[in-house]
């Protein structure tokens, strides 16, 4: 059975979207970790009702960004963590964790990249008049949001609620997201 660690920084409801779909024996793994940049966030909560253990940080109490991700990548390889999974982690990820784990990060992302990069991507689309939105699954490179394409979802909106358009791609997310491991682990 395959590892995984997740990181998020909010909500977590990709995480335990994840976590669940490992439960129900949907996906062949185990979440064996989850990451919080953000002490006081819902997800450390979700992965204690979950009894998923955690390393949650702030990366304040570090000198540099390099000291946390080494402390990082100590929990990846005492969990044995086969695949990480960021599911809102608002973190970009330095070449410290990317040299460690090159090829095992994926990252959930709210465009159809390569449009729409980085933070507030339904904002940014909404703001350019885009019609159809989407969700995209990609392995994490140097470069933001700009890694091998591996899942996209595209569905059509015509309005300017981003709160609404986050509502449909969540939904997908949900989904898309366990369905996209699945099919890597099973590679």
């Amino acid at each position: 059975m395959k590892r995984l660690a997740i990181f998020a920084s909010g909500a977590g409801t990709n995480f335990e979207a994840i976590a669940t779909a490992c439960r129900r024996k949907e996906i062949d793994a185990e979440v064996v970790l989850m990451v919080c940049d953000r002490p006081a966030a819902k997800v450390v909560e979700r992965a204690k009702l979950l009894d998923i253990p955690t390393f949650v940080f702030s990366p304040s109490s570090y000198a540099a960004k390099a000291d946390y991700e080494r402390e990082i990548i100590a929990q990846l390889d005492a969990a044995k963590v086969d695949l990480v999974c960021l599911a809102g982690y608002m973190r970009i990820i330095s070449p410290v964790l990317l040299a460690a784990y090159n090829h095992r990060i994926i990252n959930i992302h709210p465009s159809l990249l390569p449009a729409f990069r980085g933070a507030n991507a339904v904002e940014q689309a909404i703001e350019y008049g885009v019609k159809v939105f989407g969700i995209t699954i990609h392995w994490v490179d140097e470069s933001l949001d700009g890694g091998k394409i591996i899942a996209q979802e595209a569905f059509a909106y015509e309005g300017n609620d981003a709160a609404e358009v986050h509502r449909i791609g969540q939904a997908i997310e949900h989904r898309l997201y366990p369905e996209t491991i699945k099919k890597i682990l099973n590679e």
